[in-house]
């Protein structure tokens, strides 16, 4: 467990209700890796650990963290409790699980009650939550925003070349099947 008043050097906590869940997070650490944003990873269940995860939520702030990615399955409590007391951002990421393929996860974290703000991603979507808390930290004017921003910039433009070669072969591929068919 994280210890609560330890100053750390991760800019993110990236968090999950069971280890079950790293093979869906390991995504959002190798989003945040690709743009060496440091993280600390932890198990902090809401239901099998509340005590820890609240002062978890309450102390993250003070150690130097500025963005909380939680990940959990089922009833998906872990993100909303977060968010109910940090003053941080939190995206909260629905984990599949073999019974409702994530859907409970998902409607869990996007109908948060007003003023309990929870960023969510897609079922499953953890690479997208180390990139949105990747943009979150570009956003500010020190020189590691300004670094962000600019290897963000080198990010999109890779994006568009592939979907750009992407196009370029199906153009392609259609052109050689309708001049196979004349």
């Amino acid at each position: 467990m994280i210890e609560g008043n330890t100053v750390t050097d991760a800019q993110v906590g990236l968090v999950m209700g069971s280890d079950s869940d790293w093979p869906v997070m390991e995504a959002a650490a190798a989003a945040l890796a690709e743009f060496a944003v440091p993280y600390e990873a932890d198990v902090l269940s809401a239901h099998r650990m509340p005590s820890d995860m609240i002062e978890y939520g309450r102390s993250a702030h003070a150690r130097g963290v500025r963005v909380i990615i939680a990940g959990a399955g089922g009833a998906a409590h872990l993100p909303g409790m977060l968010a109910s007391v940090t003053p941080l951002p939190v995206i909260g990421v629905p984990v599949p699980l073999r019974h409702l393929d994530g859907m409970d996860s998902l409607l869990s974290m996007v109908q948060m009650p007003a003023g309990v703000p929870v960023a969510t991603v897609s079922i499953g979507g953890a690479r997208n939550a180390g990139l949105l808390a990747v943009r979150i930290l570009a956003a500010g004017t020190d020189e590691q925003a300004r670094t962000l921003q600019r290897q963000l910039g080198d990010f999109a433009q890779a994006l568009r070349e592939t979907a750009e070669h992407k196009g370029a072969a199906l153009r392609s591929r259609i052109a050689g099947s309708t001049a196979a068919d004349s």
